[in-house]
């Protein structure tokens, strides 16, 4: 049987993550974005800073359902953004934000992105249950 047992949710403004990227560029994107997480979004061309949006946008999600926030010994880098064969996103915990999460009885996790008209927005829901991830 799967429960929901946390929820969270983020809207990032595309620009603010624009701003990110002139101001701090390759600093920037080594602390908050995974490896495949950048290859990805800098393959959506002109979209790159939507796609970098969402997946930040999912990363505060996550700090929010587990309630946390970005706390001491928890990195971005921790929670990665990926994408299935079908196309839809998933969500991977390593680190001391998986270790939260475990602490929690989460053991999976539901994701939806979305980005339009200069925002990104992320809705992710932690399952008890489920081995999906």
């Amino acid at each position: 049987m799967t429960n929901a047992t946390a929820h969270g949710i983020d809207l990032v403004d595309v620009e603010r993550i624009e701003r990110m990227l002139a101001e701090h560029g390759e600093r920037f994107l080594e602390r908050v974005f995974t490896p495949s997480e950048q290859a990805y979004a800098q393959s959506g061309g002109a979209r790159r800073a939507d796609r970098l949006a969402a997946r930040f946008a999912a990363k505060e999600a996550i700090f929010k359902a587990i309630g946390t926030g970005l706390r001491s010994g928890m990195s971005w880098t921790e929670i990665e953004v990926r994408v299935l064969p079908s196309g839809a996103p998933a969500i991977a915990l390593s680190g001391r934000v998986a270790e939260v999460a475990e602490e929690q009885g989460i053991s999976g996790w539901l994701v939806s992105l979305s980005h339009a008209g200069g925002f990104a927005f992320a809705s992710v829901i932690g399952l008890s249950g489920s081995s999906r991830e």
